[in-house]
């Protein structure tokens, strides 16, 4: 008898508890979630012109598109120019710290780039910078 009393004391003791592992891995991934980064697109394909002082930027925060047929293009939804300052506000209420990178087509009238440039102006984002291609 008093080996089967043993065995069983023994299978007890080498039960391992995977709670307090299973607890370490939540939170782990919880941690990855919520520092990853997200790449926000702008939305549509667009042909940029060719840069010769163009340099990377790295944590651009709002990408703004504008297509060949002027389309502004913000977080893939197409805007209103009427409504590119209000969208500017939300974004940047979302994150205070952003900047905003155009990319215009080369096709683009300058006259809707600097449309979209005054509005992040008018919605207080002060780093405002046009995307162009290195050249090869």
């Amino acid at each position: 008898m008093r080996r089967g009393i043993h065995s069983i004391a023994e299978e007890e003791e080498t039960e391992i508890n995977l709670t307090p592992m299973l607890d370490v891995v939540f939170i782990m991934l919880i941690f990855f979630i919520v520092t990853a980064s997200f790449i926000k697109e702008a939305g549509v394909e667009v042909r940029r012109p060719e840069a010769a002082q163009a340099e990377p930027k790295n944590k651009a925060n709002i990408l703004v598109a504008i297509s060949a047929n002027n389309e502004i293009w913000i977080d893939r939804k197409s805007i209103d120019p009427r409504a590119v300052k209000g969208a500017f506000e939300k974004l940047l209420a979302e994150n205070p710290e952003g900047s905003v990178v155009i990319q215009a087509d080369k096709a683009a009238y300058t006259e809707t780039v600097v449309l979209v440039m005054d509005a992040a102006r008018q919605a207080k984002i002060s780093r405002v910078s046009i995307s162009g291609v290195l050249p090869n």
